[in-house]
């Protein structure tokens, strides 16, 4: 008791009378009865930052449907298609509009009209206080006012349209305009999760990163590809090798130069200086051809070599620290004959496409040459003194985590791993052997320490323990067998290549199994639902597994993916109506987008639509509402009680 008055004291500071507690409970009461907000759900963005934006800004179609919502058949479809562009691309698309437009003062207002109902029904599942908050600061009396006092048959129908008018005369319907379009893409969606692979391949993660920090609410599940990164900003080599090769392989190594002010100066000169011949045909270059610089290229195929080679010779190493990794197939370097150029692997010789080997010594072919280590010293140092890095690997570790349960749904980038016969792995992880949830938790633990400890034993293990998240076969973000990147390159025979799935990907359309995740991370099996990324999903595949209990969301946002998938993305919309599945076409471009009115949402897959419309009260948000009411209650009755005076400030 003496505990509880202690913390019904403190509480008393914030609320210190009777009625301002009452008011409170008045206030959170009524929260608990306004439809849930609306979460969105992305995953492997790998760069892809136009399509990322394009996808964020029209909510998966949900400003779209709001737009039908609202106008349905009182307004035409090139009418609706220019308000729906025109709120995604505000600038852009007014731009356009006022050199077109012959009469604009009339079109300001007619858009204004139309932009103010659209906001009102968006904002109608919103406190006035929440839509307060979101509201541009320039505009935030003059928002709330139209929002709030916008019935057209009321007693203040002067009074708004007066409004409006003063607003156009005072030359401020632009800059109206582009706030509320900015308004309404912040109220279509309450919270936006991101399953995880931010980096590698595209062009724009930094920029993704940059909008992800301004967003109004986000939460991150870390894939393997964005480990590397979180990894390499510590200071690990073997991750910032991995880094840097895909940067080259993809004709992105702009991203880490200008992106990130990563000086690769010291490495172009080393691999000039080294790499002398042509290397092999597998080091080709995956660029853009609209944005490629060609004369790039050939530094960039040494480069590639170069850093692979780097990387294999790093992974030896940290394969040799750590037998209970049980990665020694992955030690390859030493099985090279290097008189004849053939490779033996599992007892069957290969022939080499590529047997130019500057700087591997094959009396002791893990070691880096004098020069290789110089130039890891140095980017080590760039990778770990770079701010822009910092501050994204900062958000990343605050914002993110390898799982998450939020409102009853699981959430994570790769797999849980399991054997042929459907039960879960026990992954050995220094001396624990850990499966399941107690398996993620311990690696989420060891990720914060591989970039927050300070040097030392810990430190350099935590760290090769995220390389291990990177390409283990059981690590529940990579989930297959090998990463079969030596093969690649330098085997032209594709057997070589395969890359064998965890018996998880077979084994979720098994209801049991989907069923075993969910009990072992402690949800109800009946109601709750896995949401997966991580893998494409082909056109033939359904997204969609045991009825709906988990979703698999990536449908290819990277390029590389599309030829594959025949899709450019899966996304997820839960709102207070249903959960569906969004699938969408490839993106162009966000000029064509902006010219043409052209969405990118297409086709949608609905998995559960529910008997009532779901309200804070059913959600965690209202799990924690509840407690904040039960603890306001009872400093109502100690102040009745006379445990707890009341203090009046004058």
């Amino acid at each position: 008791m003496a505990n509880d008055l202690r913390y019904l004291r403190v509480l008393s500071q914030r609320f210190p009378t009777i009625s301002k507690a009452s008011t409170e409970i008045i206030n959170l009461s009524a929260i608990l009865n306004l439809p849930k907000g609306t979460e969105h759900f992305v995953s492997d963005l790998h760069g892809e930052y136009e399509q990322f934006l394009h996808v964020l800004k029209n909510g998966s179609g949900s400003i779209k449907q709001k737009i039908e919502d609202e106008f349905g058949n009182t307004l035409s479809e090139k009418d609706k298609k220019t308000l729906a562009t025109l709120i995604y691309y505000p600038e852009q698309k007014l731009g356009l509009i006022q050199k077109q437009e012959p009469e604009i003062d009339d079109w300001y207002k007619i858009t204004l009209n139309r932009l103010i109902k659209v906001t009102c029904r968006i904002a109608s599942k919103y406190t006035r206080s929440r839509v307060r908050k979101l509201l541009s600061s320039d505009f935030s009396y003059v928002f709330e006012e139209i929002i709030f006092e916008s019935n057209p048959n009321g007693d203040k129908i002067q009074y708004y349209n007066s409004i409006i008018a003063s607003i156009i005369a005072t030359g401020q319907a632009p800059r109206c305009i582009i706030e509320l379009c900015k308004t309404i893409q912040r109220l279509a969606v309450s919270h936006l999760h991101v399953l995880g692979d931010i980096f590698d391949r595209g062009p724009g993660p930094h920029i993704i990163m940059d909008t992800l920090m301004n967003y109004h609410s986000v939460d991150v599940q870390w894939g393997n590809h964005d480990i590397t990164w979180m990894a390499a900003a510590s200071g690990h080599p073997a991750c910032i090798a991995v880094i840097l090769r895909f940067a080259a392989r993809y004709g992105e190594l702009d991203i880490l130069e200008d992106g990130y002010g990563i000086n690769l100066v010291p490495l172009l000169r080393f691999v000039m200086a080294t790499y002398i011949n042509e290397p092999g045909p597998k080091f080709n270059i995956h660029y853009n051809k609209n944005t490629y610089n060609l004369s790039d290229m050939d530094s960039d195929k040494r480069i590639q070599k170069a850093m692979a080679i780097i990387q294999f010779k790093l992974e030896g190493q940290i394969i040799k620290n750590h037998p209970e990794f049980h990665m020694e197939d992955r030690l390859l370097l030493d099985k090279i004959n290097y008189e004849d150029g053939t490779i033996t692997i599992d007892g069957k010789t290969y022939p080499l496409n590529d047997t130019d080997f500057p700087t591997i010594d094959p009396a002791d072919p893990y070691k880096l040459t004098e020069e290789e280590s110089n130039v890891m010293d140095r980017l080590v140092t760039a990778f770990t003194h770079s701010e822009k890095l910092k501050k994204h690997v900062r958000f990343l570790y605050d914002k993110g985590s390898l799982y998450l349960v939020y409102n009853n749904n699981l959430l994570y980038h790769g797999c849980v791993p399991f054997d042929e016969d459907g039960n879960m792995i026990k992954v050995q992880i220094g001396d624990k052997h850990l499966y399941g949830r107690c398996l993620y938790n311990e690696l989420d633990r060891l990720c914060r320490q591989a970039y927050y400890s300070s040097p030392g034993p810990q430190k350099t293990y935590a760290q090769d323990i995220m390389w291990f998240i990177w390409c283990n076969k059981n690590s529940p973000l990579f989930g297959k067998d090998k990463m079969a990147t030596f093969e690649r390159y330098f085997i032209d025979d594709e057997e070589t290549w395969v890359e064998t799935k965890n018996p998880y990907y077979r084994l979720i359309e098994k209801e049991e199994i989907v069923n075993k995740i969910l009990e072992a991370f402690e949800l109800d099996v009946e109601t709750a639902h896995i949401i997966n990324g991580h893998v494409p999903v082909k056109t033939e595949e359904s997204p969609v597994k045991c009825n709906g209990k988990l979703m698999i969301i990536d449908g290819g946002f990277a390029k590389a993916y599309q030829k594959t998938t025949g899709r450019a993305g899966y996304t997820l919309i839960y709102n207070s109506h249903s959960i569906f599945l969004a699938a969408h076409k490839p993106f162009a471009s966000q000029e064509e987008a902006i010219l043409n009115e052209d969405d990118i949402h297409s086709d949608q897959i609905t998995v559960e639509k529910f008997p009532r419309r779901r309200l804070v009260n059913d959600m965690d948000n209202g799990e924690l509402i509840r407690d904040q009411i039960a603890d306001l209650t009872d400093l109502l009755q100690a102040y009745r009680d006379g445990l707890i005076r009341e203090s009046y400030v004058d």
